[in-house]
């Protein structure tokens, strides 16, 4: 437990006050609804349900403000860049943007869930009350200023039904619709859509636009109401409530008037109005940036079918490790991608590594390998932040990359290659450990020769022992085993051609990190990981076990790309 908290206290902590927000505005306001004397006669038609779905919707407002905030890209790039109060640990926060986000939208799911259910039995109870005969006071309260206005019961005819109410009036044909856009957003999701079908994952995503104007448009009729702070002073509903059949009588020595109630106002559009304008400020940005112009400089097609593309783009900077959104229009004109740099800062021209991986990347891959005079153009909106920008803030860092997953620490180290060249003395670092997992030896190629120019390097400078690489083959046959025992003893590797040696099979993580914990034993050590997520489980979890409960002695972080 104590190793757990090293990691994620600062998480959980932030996890814990949403909650607590969330629920003190759920229990602040279901006790509003439930007690207020201005609500006695519409819990007199509508009971406890009145309360609960008053009370889910201001927690579906709190959630809808705050849904936006984690996927506004230049904010966090901004933040974790520039802002002085973002230290590490707040850092290691902002990578955790799109699980927030995740959680923000379950959140939303479950007081959409409370909201339509209260409001389904809201109308049944409302329809109940239209139709008794019975003189009782929900029936003489369903039947006063039907003509003149401030009314308390919407359903107003013995022929109106609660479906009718659903579908013809602004608060139900809105809240179809939300829940409707909001059951596609999720649905489309989930990983093996977002994964297999990514197209139908960005467009449905796109109707957030319907949720947050339905949502903005909801309340604005004040289908359920209240009574009006005039008429309380002349008519206490708790005095007057059970003499309602001598209201307005002047002949009743109670002289209580009909109560006249109004709709509450709606107050949506007050929670959400600050993120929508941050959002499109964010949207304006990403076009006009999107708008500039972008020099394909060089193509290089590497084996397993991965393209390399070198550009050019006017102001352009960026720090190791950070991201893009790439577009070609002339495959989609909607259509964004993110991919790693795998360029350095110190380097005219940036970088990414593009693997076929789906329809998008495939037809963009064939667009390039078309012998055609004319380029396919390139659309750029970036660069952004992640977890990898932080590699060079601790002593010792450990590189994890699996397949393509290796392409933000491309980006490193080639900018520790610059560093070693011009012998840079603000580098904190002092060691840094890389493994690359791979399935097949064609994966090896288009990195190894930056791995080899990185030895070379080190070996001349004096520093050999700064970098200590890793290769691991988990796609491997019997008789490549057999030929690299055969020529166990060359100076290189049989299938790399490097020093080091091509390991067959998977690491063994907890021997790596003990051997790590031993030769750093006072040292802050980052992990980093760009790969999938059953090998960060098992990271994490060799952090946890690994990380002293003392502070002066080794910690693991762990950090992970989420783009």
């Amino acid at each position: 437990m104590g190793n757990w908290v090293v990691n994620h206290w600062f998480s959980a902590l932030v996890i814990a006050v949403w909650l607590g927000l969330n629920l003190f505005l759920f229990v602040t306001f279901f006790l509003t609804f439930d007690r207020d004397e201005k609500y006695y006669y519409t819990r007199q038609l509508l009971w406890s349900a009145l309360a609960w779905a008053r009370a889910s919707a201001k927690c579906l407002n709190f959630n809808s403000l705050l849904i936006l905030l984690p996927v506004c890209r230049n904010l966090l790039s901004f933040l974790r860049g520039t802002c002085s109060c973002c230290r590490r640990t707040m850092r290691k926060q902002l990578d955790h943007n799109l699980t927030f986000h995740k959680l923000v939208a379950y959140m939303i799911i479950l007081h959409t869930a409370i909201h339509i259910i209260a409001h389904l039995c809201n109308f049944e109870w409302y329809n109940d009350a239209q139709q008794a005969t019975d003189k009782s006071l929900a029936s003489v309260l369903s039947e006063l200023h039907l003509d003149d206005g401030p009314w308390l019961n919407p359903i107003q005819s013995n022929t109106t039904t609660p479906l009718h109410v659903a579908f013809t009036t602004i608060p139900g044909l809105t809240g179809v619709i939300i829940t409707l856009a909001l059951i596609l957003m999720v649905t489309s999701s989930v990983e093996f859509i977002r994964r297999s079908y990514f197209e139908v994952f960005w467009y449905t995503h796109h109707l957030f636009i319907v949720y947050f104007a339905g949502l903005v448009i909801h309340g604005i009729v004040g289908i359920v109401r209240g009574q009006t702070a005039d008429s309380l002073k002349e008519h206490n509903p708790k005095e007057c409530a059970p003499y309602y059949t001598e209201w307005d009588q002047e002949s009743s020595h109670h002289h209580c008037k009909e109560p006249e109630f109004e709709g509450i106002p709606a107050e949506s559009w007050k929670w959400v109005l600050a993120p929508l304008i941050l959002y499109c400020f964010e949207r304006v940005l990403r076009f006009w940036r999107s708008c500039q112009e972008v020099a394909i400089t060089k193509v290089v097609k590497h084996p397993s079918k991965v393209l390399e593309l070198q550009m050019r783009m006017k102001g352009f900077s960026m720090e190791v490790g950070q991201y893009v959104f790439l577009n070609c229009p002339s495959i989609s004109h909607w259509e964004w991608h993110p991919f790693t740099l795998t360029s350095a800062p110190e380097e005219e021209d940036f970088s990414v590594h593009i693997r076929a991986a789906g329809d998008w990347t495939e037809s963009l891959i064939d667009a390039f390998e078309q012998q055609t005079p004319k380029i396919p153009r390139i659309k750029v909106d970036g660069p952004f932040g992640t977890a990898s920008e932080d590699v060079f803030q601790y002593e010792v860092a450990m590189l994890v990359g699996a397949g393509i997953g290796v392409t933000p620490f491309a980006s490193v180290l080639k900018s520790i290659w610059y560093k070693l060249q011009s012998a840079d003395q603000k580098l904190k670092t002092k060691k840094i450990y890389f493994y690359w997992i791979c399935r097949d030896t064609g994966s090896f190629g288009w990195f190894k020769n930056l791995l080899a120019s990185l030895e070379q390097e080190m070996e001349s400078s004096g520093k050999a022992g700064f970098l200590s690489y890793h290769l691991f083959l988990t796609g491997w046959s019997g008789s490549m085993v057999g030929h690299a025992a055969l020529n166990v003893d060359r100076a290189t590797d049989v299938v790399t051609g490097l020093r080091q040696k091509t390991s067959f099979g998977r690491p063994m993580w907890s021997n790596e990190f003990s051997a790590v914990a031993a030769a750093h034993p006072k040292s802050v050590v980052g992990v980093f990981l760009c790969g999938p997520g059953p090998l960060a489980k098992s990271l994490q979890r060799c952090c946890h076990q690994h990380s002293s409960l003392d502070p002066r002695k080794v910690q693991f972080y762990f950090n992970k790309e989420n783009f």
